[in-house]
């Protein structure tokens, strides 16, 4: 596992799931953009990824691990930006752009009860689906390209000292 393509996703993922928080408060595009953000996001990261190489051969494995982490990072971001915008929607014109879930947000005392454990469970239902889009997002690609990731790929050096 690389560390480096690890940072490289979080980043991608807190910007591409802030877009998308802030997307879904548009009414007809936003769950379009939810249901981007909860499953379908890993597919997308890392097919850009892959396309602008900043990512090698992965196996279904590694897929799954960095779907599960651009499911958690980027559904985090998501909620970070869509909860204060709703929040302050609901303030101000007196009606919930995301229904009861809005109401949720602006009373304290549900959002330590209701709200929080809500959020907690979406971004692990998240960071599930997602792993799993980007366990088949990197089979898809072994299966198109043919070229397999041996499991000793990891440890071996491009060169000796002698």
């Amino acid at each position: 596992m690389n560390i480096l393509i690890l940072k490289q996703l979080a980043i991608l993922s807190v910007f591409a799931g802030a877009v998308l928080g802030a997307i879904t408060l548009i009414p007809y595009v936003g769950y379009v953009s939810f249901i981007i953000a909860f499953v379908f996001l890993s597919a997308f990261m890392i097919h850009y990824m892959k396309k602008n190489d900043l990512i090698g051969i992965i196996n279904p494995q590694e897929g799954a691990i960095y779907g599960a982490v651009i499911g958690v990072v980027s559904f985090a971001a998501f909620l970070v930006i869509l909860a204060p915008i709703a929040s302050l929607i609901g303030l101000i014109f007196k009606s919930y752009p995301l229904g009861f879930f809005g109401y949720l947000f602006n009373n304290i005392g549900s959002f330590f009860f209701a709200t929080l454990p809500l959020a907690v469970f979406a971004v692990l239902m998240s960071a599930l689906f997602n792993g799993f889009t980007g366990m088949v997002t990197a089979w898809v690609y072994e299966l198109v390209t043919g070229i397999k990731k041996e499991n000793n790929q990891n440890n071996s050096i491009d060169f000796e000292i002698k």
